[in-house]
């Protein structure tokens, strides 16, 4: 036994009473995570340093890549960088935070992350990273990376200079 259904709708006689079709307002753009800035990558993890090393070249960045921090010295000698993502916890003798204090001495403007399997509380509470730093913790994704970086890069531009009356 099959079943059917009869829908009957009301016939339209005279002109259309339905509003013009216009397009919708379009949704507030979304920040851009791309750039074109120096990043220095500094991970031990093959891994990790892949993604994020991957993750910037492909939203515009130029990436210098090292596995310890004696290594990354050696590539800011002759490099200008912007911004240092590295580790807290290296190899070679060099961890994290003595290296982004290293990179400082030559390079005072650059925007430091630190990067860590460890949990922010477990970081800061043994001394390896002072409270107010910018951490991101592992695993994350290539999207949290690019953001956390562009949203860092992009405070200095964000404040707004007193203006002075003359």
């Amino acid at each position: 036994m099959r079943a059917a259904a009869l829908v009957i709708s009301p016939r339209l006689t005279g002109p259309a009473d339905i509003p013009a079709w216009s397009a919708r307002e379009s949704a507030p753009p979304v920040a851009s995570v791309n750039g074109d800035e120096t990043v220095l990558v500094v991970e031990d993890d093959a891994q990790v340093n892949k993604l994020a090393v991957e993750a910037l070249e492909e939203r515009g960045y130029r990436v210098l890549s090292a596995a310890d921090g004696p290594a990354a010295l050696r590539l800011i000698e002759d490099s200008h960088i912007d911004f240092l993502l590295t580790d807290v916890v290296l190899p070679a003798g060099m961890n994290g935070r003595e290296l982004s204090e290293a990179v400082r001495l030559r390079r005072p403007a650059v925007k430091v992350l630190y990067v860590t399997g460890y949990t922010r509380n477990a970081i800061i509470h043994h001394g390896r990273l002072d409270p107010g730093i910018d951490l991101l913790t592992k695993p994350f994704t290539a999207e949290a990376l690019t953001r956390k970086i562009r949203t860092m890069l992009d405070a200095d531009r964000a404040r707004v200079e007193p203006q002075t009356e003359s």
